[in-house]
Protein backbone atom coordinates (compact mmCIF):
# COMPACT_ATOMS: atom_id res chain seq x y z
CA UNK A 1 0.00 0.00 0.00
CA UNK A 2 2.84 1.98 0.57
CA UNK A 3 4.20 1.35 -2.55
CA UNK A 4 1.78 2.30 -4.45
CA UNK A 5 0.70 5.72 -2.97
CA UNK A 6 4.70 6.96 -3.19
CA UNK A 7 4.34 5.95 -6.98
CA UNK A 8 1.07 8.03 -7.14
CA UNK A 9 2.99 10.78 -5.25
CA UNK A 10 6.08 11.09 -7.94
CA UNK A 11 3.54 10.72 -11.20
CA UNK A 12 1.80 14.08 -9.32
CA UNK A 13 5.18 15.94 -8.89
CA UNK A 14 6.71 14.49 -12.34
CA UNK A 15 3.14 15.95 -13.88
CA UNK A 16 3.90 19.21 -11.81
CA UNK A 17 7.02 19.79 -12.95
CA UNK A 18 6.36 19.60 -16.46
CA UNK A 19 3.39 21.98 -15.99
CA UNK A 20 5.54 24.50 -14.26
CA UNK A 21 8.44 24.28 -17.25
CA UNK A 22 5.75 23.72 -20.75
CA UNK A 23 3.01 26.15 -18.80
CA UNK A 24 -0.32 25.18 -18.69
CA UNK A 25 -2.15 23.06 -21.17
CA UNK A 26 -3.98 25.18 -23.76
CA UNK A 27 -7.76 25.04 -23.73
CA UNK A 28 -9.64 22.85 -26.40
CA UNK A 29 -11.31 26.59 -27.56
CA UNK A 30 -7.93 27.99 -28.09
CA UNK A 31 -6.74 25.11 -29.84
CA UNK A 32 -10.01 25.43 -32.11
CA UNK A 33 -8.95 29.12 -32.77
CA UNK A 34 -5.09 27.65 -33.13
CA UNK A 35 -5.97 25.58 -36.05
CA UNK A 36 -8.71 28.24 -37.95
CA UNK A 37 -6.22 31.43 -37.20
CA UNK A 38 -4.68 32.26 -40.59
CA UNK A 39 -1.33 31.72 -41.44
CA UNK A 40 -0.30 35.08 -42.69
CA UNK A 41 3.25 33.94 -43.57
CA UNK A 42 2.24 31.06 -45.59
CA UNK A 43 3.56 30.90 -49.38
CA UNK A 44 0.16 31.09 -51.14
CA UNK A 45 -0.91 34.34 -49.42
CA UNK A 46 2.45 36.04 -50.04
CA UNK A 47 2.04 35.37 -53.75
CA UNK A 48 -1.59 36.40 -53.97
CA UNK A 49 -0.48 39.85 -52.14
CA UNK A 50 2.21 40.14 -55.14
CA UNK A 51 -0.19 38.82 -57.74
CA UNK A 52 -2.69 41.44 -56.31
CA UNK A 53 -0.19 44.61 -55.93
CA UNK A 54 0.90 43.72 -59.45
CA UNK A 55 -2.72 43.45 -61.02
CA UNK A 56 -3.37 46.97 -59.27
CA UNK A 57 -0.28 48.76 -60.74
CA UNK A 58 -1.24 47.14 -64.12
CA UNK A 59 -4.93 48.87 -63.97
CA UNK A 60 -3.64 52.28 -62.77
CA UNK A 61 -0.83 52.86 -65.39
CA UNK A 62 -3.18 51.50 -67.80
CA UNK A 63 -5.68 54.59 -66.63
CA UNK A 64 -2.52 56.80 -66.22
CA UNK A 65 -1.60 56.26 -70.16
CA UNK A 66 -5.24 56.90 -71.12
CA UNK A 67 -6.61 59.63 -69.24
CA UNK A 68 -4.10 61.56 -67.50
CA UNK A 69 -1.07 61.42 -70.15
CA UNK A 70 -3.31 63.09 -73.02
CA UNK A 71 -4.31 65.54 -70.54
CA UNK A 72 -0.91 66.61 -69.99
CA UNK A 73 -0.17 67.15 -73.25
CA UNK A 74 -2.79 69.55 -73.96
CA UNK A 75 -1.68 71.11 -71.04
CA UNK A 76 1.90 71.07 -72.02
CA UNK A 77 0.90 72.44 -75.45
CA UNK A 78 -1.61 75.08 -74.31
CA UNK A 79 1.46 76.80 -71.99
CA UNK A 80 3.93 76.35 -74.47
CA UNK A 81 4.43 79.82 -74.78
CA UNK A 82 3.29 81.25 -71.86
CA UNK A 83 0.51 82.28 -70.15
CA UNK A 84 0.09 85.41 -72.14
CA UNK A 85 -0.82 83.26 -75.16
CA UNK A 86 -3.36 81.33 -73.70
CA UNK A 87 -5.18 84.83 -72.52
CA UNK A 88 -4.59 86.33 -76.01
CA UNK A 89 -6.19 83.23 -77.83
CA UNK A 90 -8.78 82.45 -75.51
CA UNK A 91 -10.08 85.97 -75.30
CA UNK A 92 -10.47 86.39 -79.50
CA UNK A 93 -13.60 86.70 -80.95
CA UNK A 94 -14.12 83.60 -82.68
CA UNK A 95 -12.90 81.43 -78.88
CA UNK A 96 -15.07 83.68 -76.94
CA UNK A 97 -17.87 83.00 -79.95
CA UNK A 98 -17.58 79.29 -79.95
CA UNK A 99 -17.44 78.56 -76.66
CA UNK A 100 -20.81 80.77 -76.61
CA UNK A 101 -22.72 78.79 -79.15
CA UNK A 102 -21.16 75.27 -77.35
CA UNK A 103 -22.51 76.25 -74.33
CA UNK A 104 -25.90 77.76 -75.68
CA UNK A 105 -26.63 73.98 -77.95
CA UNK A 106 -25.22 71.80 -75.07
CA UNK A 107 -27.68 73.77 -72.16
CA UNK A 108 -30.22 73.28 -74.58
CA UNK A 109 -30.05 69.56 -75.61
CA UNK A 110 -29.43 68.64 -72.19
CA UNK A 111 -32.70 70.47 -71.55
CA UNK A 112 -34.61 68.54 -73.79
CA UNK A 113 -32.68 64.94 -73.38
CA UNK A 114 -33.89 65.26 -69.91
CA UNK A 115 -37.52 66.30 -70.34
CA UNK A 116 -38.19 63.86 -73.12
CA UNK A 117 -35.34 60.91 -71.66
CA UNK A 118 -37.30 60.78 -68.69
CA UNK A 119 -40.15 60.49 -70.15
CA UNK A 120 -38.73 57.39 -72.33
CA UNK A 121 -37.21 55.32 -69.41
CA UNK A 122 -40.51 55.92 -67.37
CA UNK A 123 -42.47 54.41 -70.73
CA UNK A 124 -39.74 51.86 -71.63
CA UNK A 125 -39.79 50.79 -67.40
CA UNK A 126 -43.41 50.95 -66.27
CA UNK A 127 -45.27 50.31 -69.22
CA UNK A 128 -46.10 47.06 -71.62
CA UNK A 129 -46.56 47.83 -75.07
CA UNK A 130 -45.87 46.59 -79.33
CA UNK A 131 -42.76 47.77 -80.21
CA UNK A 132 -41.07 47.83 -76.98
CA UNK A 133 -38.30 46.37 -77.95
CA UNK A 134 -37.74 47.93 -81.03
CA UNK A 135 -38.02 51.27 -79.31
CA UNK A 136 -35.45 49.97 -77.08
CA UNK A 137 -32.91 49.57 -79.66
CA UNK A 138 -33.36 52.37 -81.18
CA UNK A 139 -32.56 54.38 -78.35
CA UNK A 140 -28.78 52.68 -78.37
CA UNK A 141 -28.54 54.06 -82.08
CA UNK A 142 -26.36 57.21 -80.99
CA UNK A 143 -24.09 54.78 -80.02
CA UNK A 144 -23.65 52.50 -82.91
CA UNK A 145 -23.89 55.09 -85.87
CA UNK A 146 -21.01 57.21 -86.38
CA UNK A 147 -21.64 60.87 -85.47
CA UNK A 148 -20.42 61.66 -89.41
CA UNK A 149 -23.35 59.27 -90.42
CA UNK A 150 -25.96 61.17 -88.03
CA UNK A 151 -25.01 64.57 -89.73
CA UNK A 152 -25.54 63.01 -93.27
CA UNK A 153 -28.76 61.91 -92.01
CA UNK A 154 -29.56 65.58 -91.32
CA UNK A 155 -28.66 66.68 -94.51
CA UNK A 156 -30.75 63.60 -96.21
CA UNK A 157 -33.49 64.89 -94.46
CA UNK A 158 -33.36 68.94 -93.93
CA UNK A 159 -30.98 69.73 -97.29
CA UNK A 160 -31.20 71.64 -100.28
CA UNK A 161 -33.44 68.17 -101.62
CA UNK A 162 -34.23 66.87 -98.51
CA UNK A 163 -37.20 64.87 -97.75
CA UNK A 164 -38.53 67.91 -95.17
CA UNK A 165 -36.99 70.23 -96.50
CA UNK A 166 -40.74 71.17 -98.35
CA UNK A 167 -41.89 71.42 -95.32
CA UNK A 168 -39.13 73.82 -93.34
CA UNK A 169 -39.44 75.89 -96.18
CA UNK A 170 -43.25 77.00 -96.01
CA UNK A 171 -42.25 77.44 -92.11
CA UNK A 172 -39.43 79.75 -93.48
CA UNK A 173 -37.34 77.34 -90.58
CA UNK A 174 -33.33 76.95 -91.95
CA UNK A 175 -32.14 74.12 -90.40
CA UNK A 176 -28.79 72.92 -92.46
CA UNK A 177 -25.68 75.17 -91.57
CA UNK A 178 -27.48 76.63 -89.11
CA UNK A 179 -28.28 76.81 -85.47
CA UNK A 180 -31.08 74.08 -85.24
CA UNK A 181 -28.65 71.34 -87.51
CA UNK A 182 -26.02 72.07 -84.68
CA UNK A 183 -29.17 71.42 -82.49
CA UNK A 184 -30.45 68.37 -83.56
CA UNK A 185 -27.13 66.80 -84.15
CA UNK A 186 -26.75 67.04 -80.50
CA UNK A 187 -29.56 66.45 -78.96
CA UNK A 188 -29.53 63.15 -81.59
CA UNK A 189 -25.88 62.19 -80.46
CA UNK A 190 -26.44 62.75 -76.68
CA UNK A 191 -29.90 61.48 -76.66
CA UNK A 192 -29.21 57.65 -74.68
CA UNK A 193 -27.43 58.89 -71.61
CA UNK A 194 -30.33 60.20 -69.50
CA UNK A 195 -32.10 57.14 -70.23
CA UNK A 196 -29.99 54.64 -69.63
CA UNK A 197 -28.76 55.92 -66.04
CA UNK A 198 -32.39 56.63 -65.31
CA UNK A 199 -34.03 53.34 -66.35
CA UNK A 200 -32.30 51.03 -64.30
CA UNK A 201 -33.03 52.76 -61.01
CA UNK A 202 -36.39 53.48 -62.10
CA UNK A 203 -36.45 48.95 -62.53
CA UNK A 204 -35.11 48.90 -59.05
CA UNK A 205 -37.72 51.52 -57.25
CA UNK A 206 -40.37 50.19 -54.75
CA UNK A 207 -44.22 50.80 -55.78
CA UNK A 208 -44.67 50.66 -52.21
CA UNK A 209 -44.39 54.95 -51.26
CA UNK A 210 -45.77 55.85 -55.36
CA UNK A 211 -49.07 53.83 -53.57
CA UNK A 212 -49.03 55.02 -50.47
CA UNK A 213 -48.85 58.96 -51.82
CA UNK A 214 -51.55 58.06 -54.10
CA UNK A 215 -53.70 56.38 -51.21
CA UNK A 216 -53.24 59.84 -48.53
CA UNK A 217 -54.47 61.94 -51.61
CA UNK A 218 -52.03 63.14 -53.55
CA UNK A 219 -52.31 63.12 -57.26
CA UNK A 220 -49.85 61.61 -60.27
CA UNK A 221 -47.82 64.59 -60.33
CA UNK A 222 -47.27 65.29 -56.77
CA UNK A 223 -46.57 61.78 -56.27
CA UNK A 224 -43.96 62.48 -58.87
CA UNK A 225 -42.43 65.07 -57.44
CA UNK A 226 -42.11 64.44 -53.98
CA UNK A 227 -41.87 60.78 -53.94
CA UNK A 228 -40.25 59.23 -57.24
CA UNK A 229 -37.96 62.02 -58.34
CA UNK A 230 -35.89 62.03 -55.30
CA UNK A 231 -35.62 58.26 -55.50
CA UNK A 232 -34.08 58.56 -58.98
CA UNK A 233 -32.16 61.70 -58.54
CA UNK A 234 -28.58 60.33 -58.70
CA UNK A 235 -29.38 58.19 -61.71
CA UNK A 236 -30.55 61.41 -63.52
CA UNK A 237 -27.91 63.70 -61.94
CA UNK A 238 -25.56 61.09 -63.69
CA UNK A 239 -27.41 60.95 -66.78
CA UNK A 240 -27.52 64.57 -67.04
CA UNK A 241 -23.85 65.17 -66.63
CA UNK A 242 -23.11 62.99 -69.22
CA UNK A 243 -25.30 64.26 -71.75
CA UNK A 244 -23.41 67.70 -71.38
CA UNK A 245 -20.12 66.41 -71.52
CA UNK A 246 -21.12 64.19 -74.47
CA UNK A 247 -22.71 67.29 -76.46
CA UNK A 248 -19.91 70.10 -75.28
CA UNK A 249 -17.07 67.40 -77.01
CA UNK A 250 -18.77 66.57 -80.18
CA UNK A 251 -17.68 67.37 -83.36
CA UNK A 252 -18.20 64.71 -86.29
CA UNK A 253 -22.15 65.68 -86.52
CA UNK A 254 -21.97 69.21 -85.71
CA UNK A 255 -18.75 69.29 -88.46
CA UNK A 256 -21.06 68.23 -91.15
CA UNK A 257 -23.96 70.16 -90.47
CA UNK A 258 -23.23 73.34 -89.59
CA UNK A 259 -20.45 74.31 -92.02
CA UNK A 260 -17.70 75.55 -89.19
CA UNK A 261 -18.52 79.79 -90.34
CA UNK A 262 -16.50 81.36 -87.83
CA UNK A 263 -18.45 83.35 -85.22
CA UNK A 264 -21.49 82.14 -86.66
CA UNK A 265 -21.77 78.09 -86.76
CA UNK A 266 -18.37 77.38 -85.41
CA UNK A 267 -18.61 76.02 -82.05
CA UNK A 268 -15.36 74.70 -79.58
CA UNK A 269 -14.56 71.88 -81.11
CA UNK A 270 -14.34 73.37 -84.67
CA UNK A 271 -12.79 76.00 -83.04
CA UNK A 272 -10.53 73.43 -82.30
CA UNK A 273 -10.33 71.72 -85.18
CA UNK A 274 -9.53 75.06 -87.39
CA UNK A 275 -6.71 76.03 -85.24
CA UNK A 276 -5.07 73.13 -85.89
CA UNK A 277 -5.60 73.86 -89.18
CA UNK A 278 -4.31 77.15 -88.96
CA UNK A 279 -1.43 75.63 -87.05
CA UNK A 280 -2.34 77.55 -84.01
CA UNK A 281 -1.51 74.84 -81.73
CA UNK A 282 -1.81 77.00 -78.46
CA UNK A 283 -5.20 78.21 -79.12
CA UNK A 284 -6.15 74.41 -80.05
CA UNK A 285 -5.24 73.33 -76.97
CA UNK A 286 -5.89 75.82 -74.75
CA UNK A 287 -9.68 75.89 -76.05
CA UNK A 288 -9.28 71.69 -75.14
CA UNK A 289 -8.39 72.42 -71.38
CA UNK A 290 -11.23 74.76 -71.09
CA UNK A 291 -13.84 72.23 -72.70
CA UNK A 292 -11.91 69.41 -70.41
CA UNK A 293 -12.62 71.26 -67.35
CA UNK A 294 -15.78 72.25 -67.78
CA UNK A 295 -16.84 68.58 -68.13
CA UNK A 296 -14.74 67.60 -65.05
CA UNK A 297 -15.88 70.13 -63.09
CA UNK A 298 -19.52 69.16 -63.45
CA UNK A 299 -18.87 65.55 -62.60
CA UNK A 300 -16.91 66.65 -59.73
CA UNK A 301 -19.57 68.59 -58.24
CA UNK A 302 -22.18 65.72 -58.52
CA UNK A 303 -19.53 63.72 -56.74
CA UNK A 304 -19.13 66.05 -54.09
CA UNK A 305 -23.33 66.51 -53.75
CA UNK A 306 -23.34 62.60 -53.64
CA UNK A 307 -21.00 62.72 -50.74
CA UNK A 308 -22.42 65.15 -49.24
CA UNK A 309 -26.10 63.63 -49.24
CA UNK A 310 -25.22 60.16 -47.78
CA UNK A 311 -23.30 61.78 -44.83
CA UNK A 312 -25.99 64.10 -43.98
Amino acid sequence: MYRVENLIHHKDAGDAATVLREGPAPSGRALLLSEKAPRNNSPGITRGKVVEWVLIAIVVLYAACLLLAPLLAIFWGALAEGFGAVAREMTSAGAVSSLRLTLIMAVSATVINTVFGLCIAWVLVRDKFWGRRILNGLVDMPFAVSPVIAGFMLILLFGRTGWLTPITEALGIKVVFALPGILLATIFISLPFVIREVAPVLGQLSFDQEDAALTIGANRLQTFWQVTLPAIRWGLLYGVSLTFARAVGEIGAVLVVSGGVSRLTETSTLFIFRSLDDRNYVGANAMAVVLAGISFAILMVIEFLKKRTERA
